[in-house]
Formats: C-alpha cells, structure tokens, sequence
C-alpha cells in the first residue's frame, strides 16, 4: 500500500506544479497554493500515524521503518525540495499551513537551502550507502554522550544527518572526513579516545568531546563552527537540532531520508 500512497502524492504534487505553471496563463485559480499546502498537510499527518505505529512495537524502534514511514517521510522531503525548487511559492503557501506545521516546514527548507548554498561549486563525488545503524542504538548513543558530556541529543543527532544521513553514506568526504560523524584524522586522535573512527558509538562520543571543548552545550555556535566552520554548516545543523528538540516524530522520520 505504502507504494500505491507515494505515487498518488507524487501524481498531485505534479498536478500542483502544473496549475502553477498556468497560473501566469490565466489557465489555473489561484488554489494551486492551497493544493499544495493541503498535501503537505495531509501527508504530515499521516506521516506522524506511521511512526506511531512503528514505535508501537518497541521505542525507540530497533527495526527497520515499515514502508508507510519511509514513503511518507520521503514524500515530505519531497514536498520541502519542491518549495527550494520554486521559492516564489513559499510565502505563499507557509500561510496556508496550520502553526506547527508551518514551523516545522519553516525548519526543513531553511537546513535545505543552506545546505545547498553550502555545497555550492562542490566537486561532488559518488556516494557509496551503506545501513544505518538501528535507529535504537542510535538513540542510546546520542543519550549516553549528553549524560557524559552535557551535549544535547537533539544537536548529535543533528550532525549525524547532515554528515551522512545517519550512516547511510559511507565516503570519506573530499577533505579526507572519514566515519559516520566524518572526522578528519587529526582531529580524531584529539578526541576521538583511541576508538574506532567508524564506528558510531565512537564517532558519537568523539564529537560530543569535541562539542564540549568547544563551548557547548552553553554556546552551541562557536562548537559547531569548530566542527566546520562554515556560518551555513552551523545554521542548517541549528535547524535540524531545534527542530528535532521540539518536534518528537522529527528524528524518527529525518533518520529515514535519503541523501
């Protein structure tokens, strides 16, 4: 069923990138913003449905997303890429969407656009995907090092996704980043603690050090520009951590996205 869903929504995001093509025609109403609010909205929904059912068997889930949670999840990266892909149409469809809605939207496409603006003039290479670790032990990384090191869950979980989408991407990064949390070498032997630089609970816990002695948790900025020091890195991982620190189904659905 998950992928008969998908192809429906994929079926009326393109009826709404339609009627918006001929909305300049005078070919279209004016409702073409409405139908594509009315999608991300039903489709929050539902999303927020199937995770309830993953994590009805065991939370955090140690199993794979079912199919619904990840089509849903991947509709909705879908839906944040397509406002990036036609910002004239953002103020008007933010309005349109309901208060919690509206912020978490607001969230996604900020991190989306910076990360854009970000790798910019990249030289991009091949990705190699791997699995990711059970989103369980995942969970329990992140809480073992903010008991250990003071630094929020929400703000690992956060570097995880935008470094390799929680493991799923298994390159060195051009600049020679290796492991999940893509540490360079050097900065490794600093705080990685004589673990394995690929192995997530390691990698977890090198880059809480790295965070502490850096100035978090009390000043998150200055330690996530020591991690890059990029003001577009530390302004994309800022809106996945705050998202995921207010919103409870925000981690379950980004640990589904695909690079």
């Amino acid at each position: 069923m998950g992928g008969t869903l998908r192809k429906l929504s994929v079926a009326a995001v393109a009826g709404a990138v339609a009627a918006i093509a001929l909305i300049g025609c005078g070919g279209a109403s004016a409702d073409a913003p409405q139908q594509v609010a009315d999608g991300i909205t039903q489709n929050d929904a539902a999303l927020r449905q199937a995770i309830d059912a993953w994590r009805s068997a065991g939370d955090p889930p140690s199993g794979p997303p079912p199919a619904e949670v990840a089509d849903r999840a991947a509709d909705l990266q879908d839906q944040i890429a397509f406002l990036g892909d036609h910002p004239n149409l953002v103020a008007r469809v933010m309005p349109l969407l309901s208060g919690s809605v509206r912020a978490e939207v607001a969230r996604l496409f900020a991190a989306r656009r910076a990360l854009l603006r970000l790798s910019a003039g990249s030289n991009h290479k091949k990705l190699k995907l791997g699995q990711r670790p059970p989103l369980a032990d995942l969970v329990g990384f992140y809480g073992e090092a903010e008991r250990r090191f003071g630094i929020g869950a929400n703000y690992l979980a956060a570097i995880h996704l935008v470094e390799t989408k929680f493991g799923r991407v298994v390159n060195n990064s051009v600049a020679g980043a290796q492991g999940p949390m893509q540490f360079i070498p050097s900065t490794w032997r600093i705080y990685g603690n004589g673990g394995n630089i690929r192995d997530p609970h390691d990698a977890i816990l090198g880059a809480a050090r790295l965070l502490r002695a850096n100035g978090a948790p009390g000043r998150y900025g200055p330690a996530l520009r020591a991690y890059n020091p990029s003001g577009l890195y530390v302004a994309a991982v800022t809106q996945y951590a705050r998202l995921i620190g207010r919103d409870p189904y925000a981690l379950y659905y980004l640990y589904t996205w695909e690079p």
